[in-house]
């Protein structure tokens, strides 16, 4: 546990911050605004050399993986941080030995109600981003992080929400009922940053390389884009929508995922192909198309 150390060893540039995380195992690179997916892998680059040669003086190694090959065996959420404390009180034996790492994407939005929409449109296709980025295998499952998360109380894909009010109403009862923290918290594959005007992302394994980093972040936007002019969604079950995270968090890309409007199995690449289908014009628009099938056709 000597994530501490490598802070330690680094420091904040124009481009990435660094934080610890809740496990004394993990660090955390968050880089800057991003206007486009090559300033972006700069910065990713940039910062996964700066924490692999502070580990690497310090004796250690650095991974980019959902969940640890070994994990501790013992407690290990940092005790320094006082609302990390807060979580362990809350959610005891679940986080004591939580390890899960998620490759998060923010993508601004104008305002609070747009953001909402956004969510709101984003349903079904959660599933898909999540077994394109499955880079957390264990105990049979493509994603282990995804299991271990499903165990917080109103994890998965967020509900439909009316306006930005139902939104913040919602999270307010559960900070009433106990099982948020507080109102800066939730569980939701994608969310209103409690912080930023954007929408957060954080259903992705964390991302073995940078490339795969970028897909999702390119991705990510041409969802928000795409759903910012995009009419209303067909609406999706959130039994379903449940049973398609599941499926994508057992097999990846490498079976079966739920199609969520037809409510049945079909392959997963099946869903991956709809996805790029349905992001086109996004990505045709800021010319990032061809990158995105250059990345794609490397990873899968």
């Amino acid at each position: 546990m000597r994530a501490d150390a490598v802070l330690a060893r680094v420091g904040d540039t124009d481009l990435t911050k660094f934080h610890a995380e809740l496990a004394a195992t993990q660090v955390e690179a968050a880089t800057g605004p991003c206007t486009g997916v090559a300033e972006l892998g700069e910065a990713l680059r940039q910062a996964r050399a700066t924490l692999a040669k502070a580990a690497e003086e310090i004796g250690v190694g650095l991974m980019s993986r959902g969940t640890p090959v070994k994990p501790s065996l013992q407690p290990i959420v940092s005790p320094g941080n006082p609302r990390f404390r807060r979580v362990l009180d809350t959610y005891s034996g679940v986080v004591e030995h939580y390890e899960a790492c998620g490759c998060h994407v923010h993508v601004g939005v104008p305002d609070r109600e747009t953001g909402v929409r956004v969510l709101n449109h984003l349903r079904p296709w959660l599933p898909t981003l999540l077994a394109l980025s499955a880079n957390s295998p264990d105990h049979g499952y493509a994603s282990w992080r995804m299991v271990q998360q499903s165990r917080f109380p109103g994890s998965g894909v967020a509900p439909v929400f009316a306006n930005a009010a139902d939104h913040d109403a919602h999270v307010a009862r559960m900070v009433a009922c106990g099982t948020l923290v507080d109102r800066a918290q939730s569980f939701w594959l994608a969310r209103l940053s409690p912080r930023w005007p954007t929408v957060e992302f954080r259903v992705a394994d964390a991302a073995a390389t940078v490339d795969d980093a970028v897909l999702q972040a390119a991705l990510s936007r041409a969802l928000v884009h795409t759903a910012a002019v995009a009419d209303e969604s067909p609406p999706v079950r959130d039994e379903v929508c449940a049973a398609a995270v599941w499926t994508a968090s057992r097999y990846g890309l490498d079976g079966a995922g739920v199609d969520p409007w037809r409510e049945r199995l079909v392959p997963a690449t099946a869903l991956l192909d709809r996805l790029l289908e349905h992001v086109t014009p996004a990505l045709t628009e800021r010319g990032e198309l061809s990158l995105v099938h250059d990345l794609l056709d490397r990873r899968v």
